[in-house]
């Protein structure tokens, strides 16, 4: 019979001790005072509440669930390392932070050696880190919030279609399949609204670059570094390419 472990709450900031391995699950906590998830190895782990992973290495033996309207890492905000042996499922109304906002090299602060696949998210952040697999999240609102895909390896495809909210891009990333990026809208407000969304730039695709129906028109903005995207096969629709032979090499 499975073990389930239920994580409690860091007292005072500090973080509880490793939990032994078994199934994981995460219940409670709020925004102001996430719980914490302390390291050790989990035989699955499911996110219901809002969670936050604490300092040291936390290693999910089968697959990650954040259940409908769970949180884990709200802005990328989890600590120490995170390794996903099978998928991540993200339900309605959920959020999800793996690895970080800023490329540091390595892509090692968090791994999923599956796909990660998202049904109506609230949100991803999702920054420096490896999914071995598919990346692809279906539709989902998320007011008041961003939609970062930046400096991730992706073995498989990209595919980010029907997501409303503030700032929506995907920089950097290499993607060793293809990438659609459909029928987004973004309503970022900071100089004129939508000016500085839907970035699609600086990306290495090997496969195809598909863009379509978003709103704003997907852009590369070279007021924010942006480049165009290199990739070896074809483009269709907004996202200016930069056709190149082996891009993520």
């Amino acid at each position: 019979m499975a073990v389930v472990v239920v994580l409690t709450l860091a007292v005072g900031g500090s973080i509880a001790a490793a939990a032994k391995p078994g199934s994981g699950s995460c219940t409670g906590g709020t925004e102001a005072s996430p719980q914490v998830i302390p390291a050790g190895t989990y035989d699955g782990l499911l996110v219901s509440g809002n969670c936050v992973t604490g300092e040291g290495a936390v290693t999910v033996a089968g697959n990650l669930t954040i259940a409908d309207g769970g949180i884990l890492n709200d802005h990328a905000s989890g600590m120490g390392t995170v390794h996903v042996t099978g998928n991540v499922q993200v339900g309605s109304g959920g959020v999800l932070g793996l690895g970080d906002y800023n490329p540091f090299g390595g892509h090692t602060s968090a791994v999923v050696d599956g796909n990660v696949n998202a049904h109506n998210p609230t949100t991803l952040y999702l920054g420096d880190m490896t999914i071995h697999g598919n990346l692809v999240s279906n539709g989902g609102s998320g007011p008041g919030r961003n939609f970062p895909t930046k400096d991730n390896t992706i073995d498989g495809n990209l595919i980010i279609q029907g997501w409303t909210g503030m700032w929506i891009g995907v920089i950097r990333n290499q993607v060793g399949g293809s990438v659609n990026f459909s029928k987004n809208t973004a309503m970022d407000t900071s100089v004129v609204p939508g000016s500085d969304s839907s970035e699609v730039q600086t990306n290495a695709i090997a496969g195809n670059l598909i863009c379509h129906g978003n709103t704003p028109t997907a852009q590369v903005n070279q007021f924010d570094g942006g480049e165009p995207n290199d990739i070896g096969g074809n483009a269709v629709g907004e996202c200016p390419p930069r056709i190149v032979d082996n891009p993520t090499e």
